[in-house]
């Protein structure tokens, strides 16, 4: 029993456990396990929708640069960094969870981030859609340089196809309940 939760790296369990919670369901093991597959049908449209898209994944996102970036955290949350244009990034954060402690999304056209983005850290933002991420699964990036408006086009074209999976994903769980 539990054999796909306990495959799953100790932070992305402890937010599992965490979303049960905040979710007010059960902490059962048959609870944990669903989560985790829900989790992992996540985790694997994110990596197949952002590699058809020629994106890669980077342990980091220097504040210096100036691509764009989708990420993935460890609670199944969405963050879209768009590339730097005019010394700014527009961003946008979507839950796509079953949590209600959180905003389901928020969007801030004149992100600034205040630090380097770092696989296992929070994003925060000095000005942002959020302060403060929960800490980070994933990061993906362009393999190549691409012009900063088709970026920004593609990135929403993705970050949209990722969202409606990950909510049909929750639509799952939540018919069978």
């Amino acid at each position: 029993m539990n054999e796909k939760f306990n495959s799953l790296e100790p932070e992305v369990q402890a937010h599992i456990s965490k979303l049960a919670i905040s979710a007010k369901i059960d902490e059962s093991d048959e609870t944990l396990e669903r989560f985790a597959e829900l989790w992992l049908e996540k985790q694997q449209s994110f990596y197949e929708q952002t590699k058809a898209c020629e994106m890669e994944e980077a342990d980091t996102l220097n504040i210096d640069d100036v691509r764009g970036a989708l990420i993935m955290t460890y609670s199944g949350s969405l963050i879209n960094i768009g590339p730097e244009q005019d010394d700014m990034r527009c961003a946008q954060y979507f839950s796509i969870g079953l949590r209600n402690d959180v905003p389901e999304s928020a969007e801030e056209n004149f992100s600034v981030l205040l630090k380097n983005i770092e696989k296992g850290n929070a994003v925060e933002f000095e000005k942002g859609p959020i302060v403060k991420s929960s800490p980070v699964f994933a990061i993906t990036v362009f393999k190549e340089e691409k012009d900063p408006h088709d970026q920004e086009i593609l990135l929403d074209e993705i970050t949209m196809t990722v969202a409606e999976d990950f909510a049909a994903i929750n639509k799952t769980y939540i018919a069978e309940d």
